[in-house]
């Protein structure tokens, strides 16, 4: 089936037509690089990384350029350095070095250009220029905003009213805004603070003018999908829209506006002062694999929000062993080839990113390969187990060796291994035999022994 995506513009899902099919463009917003990558950070970074390989697999790792920028000048890296008591350079370097590693261990390729905004000021400079000449933006004691008024489609991605706008961009009362809803391109800095010189003073651009200016450096002035977390929409991307379309004429900027829904904890918002912060170093400190937080994050559709909990980070584990089981019959090598990939995992990842019932469909294909592996059927198992592994990196999971994973995930957690055996007692219980079998040989595959007792009781050694 054709891929197809919901569009934040149309609020549809849309047929995906690139501009280009052999230069598909897609630019996400990346960190601003002053503390580690909690995990709502990291759902958008997996999310468009899903959407990536998506993109890869259909029209081919050479014809797909994806761009993620690093935000290395804002105002929450000025003051993170202030309180550490280190140069600004030093924190964005070590900070983007602790992403990169982060998201490595998530399973999350590399964009294909990272740029900096501290590497493209010259061109913000070029860009406000621009939109001043065309009568857009404005300056004013030091600063450049852009005139909202100047452009009658402003709100139209957000589809707020412009006293909601004026509201959710918490706007500055300033007296030298001719409208309270304008937003700055260029602010000047005090002798401590970044700065660089332009027309109208030593100063810094603006948030949402550096993701206008990285994006025509390097994927043009119009492209196919622009993504982020559904909190950017507005004001961030209702202003990248409106200052890109005018500084070009009022050509379009994108064809694809696509959003990840929200991320909780517990049901309750993420925050520091609220102690329920998690961060994906931590997750990674403590033992939990990589491609485990990877899964949780991709078994709710990425439009919904997401309720992280530890009993959800507990089922992707489990599920995730599961698969690792199949793909270990037989501890033979396994061919990871995505041109395998089975049909209904691929057509559901097509349909707007389904991960979670391409997630169901992957662990149908683990259950037909351990029954053909129950039933002797080598050949066919082992042809399952290359659809699995092929299936699998469409995910960016099973990449690991399958022997490797499980042998660490039993030194890790022994009591991953008492709920597989808790589930097999239940499943006697419920007299299905069946489930109960096969849970036993799971566990048999990687060492695991049962010792059931006359009381029905179940204890366990390591072969």
């Amino acid at each position: 089936m054709p891929l197809v995506l919901y569009n934040s513009l149309t609020r549809r899902k849309d047929p995906f037509v690139p501009i280009d099919g052999n230069n598909v463009r897609m630019y996400v917003c990346g960190p601003t690089v002053y503390d580690l990558a909690h995990i709502g950070n990291a759902r958008a970074v997996v999310v468009f990384d899903q959407l990536y390989r998506v993109l890869r697999h259909t029209y081919g790792a050479d014809h797909v350029r994806y761009v993620r920028n690093i935000t290395d000048i804002d105002d929450k890296i000025i003051d993170a350095a202030r309180a550490n008591g280190e140069p600004i350079e030093a924190l964005t370097a070590r900070t983007t070095a602790l992403f990169h590693a982060d998201m490595d261990a998530l399973g999350a390729l590399r964009p294909d250009v990272e740029p900096r905004c501290t590497g493209h000021v010259p061109q913000m400079i070029a860009m406000i220029a621009k939109l001043i000449a065309g009568g857009n933006a404005y300056a004013a004691e030091g600063h450049v905003l852009f005139a909202v008024a100047s452009w009658p489609r402003y709100g139209r991605l957000s589809r707020r009213s412009r006293q909601e706008m004026i509201a959710g961009a918490r706007v500055e009362v300033a007296p030298y805004k001719r409208d309270p809803g304008d937003f700055v391109l260029w602010k000047p800095s005090t002798p401590d603070q970044p700065a660089w010189d332009s027309p109208w003073g030593r100063g810094r651009p603006g948030w949402h003018i550096e993701c206008s200016a990285m994006s025509e450096a390097h994927l043009g002035e119009t492209f196919d999908i622009h993504g982020g977390g559904l909190d950017l929409i507005f004001p961030h991307h209702e202003n990248e829209l409106a200052q890109s379309e005018s500084a070009h004429g009022g050509k379009k900027f994108v064809n694809f506006w696509m959003h990840n829904g929200f991320l909780s904890v517990d049901s309750t918002k993420m925050s520091k002062s609220l102690g329920n912060f998690v961060t994906v170093h931590d997750l990674l400190e403590q033992g939990v694999p990589g491609e485990v937080i990877r899964l949780a994050l991709l078994s709710t559709h990425y439009r919904d929000p997401l309720n992280w909990t530890d009993e959800a980070l507990d089922q992707a584990r489990r599920r995730l062993f599961r698969l690792y089981v199949a793909l270990n019959r037989g501890k033979h090598p396994v061919v990871r080839d995505n041109d395998l990939a089975l049909d209904p995992v691929r057509e559901a990842l097509e349909d707007d990113l389904n991960t979670p019932l391409a997630l169901t469909h992957l662990s149908d294909l683990a259950t037909l390969v351990n029954r053909s592996h129950d039933l002797g059927e080598i050949e066919e198992r082992d042809r399952l187990q290359g659809v699995l592994a092929a299936s699998g990196q469409l995910f960016g999971l099973l990449s690991i060796e399958p022997e490797i994973f499980l042998k660490g995930e039993q030194r890790s957690d022994d009591a991953l291994i008492r709920s597989r055996i808790a589930a097999r007692i239940q499943a006697r219980r419920e007299r299905r035999f069946a489930d109960a079998d096969q849970i036993r040989n799971e566990l048999v595959n990687i060492g695991i022994i049962l010792e059931d007792k006359p009381d029905g009781t179940t204890d366990w050694r390591k072969a």
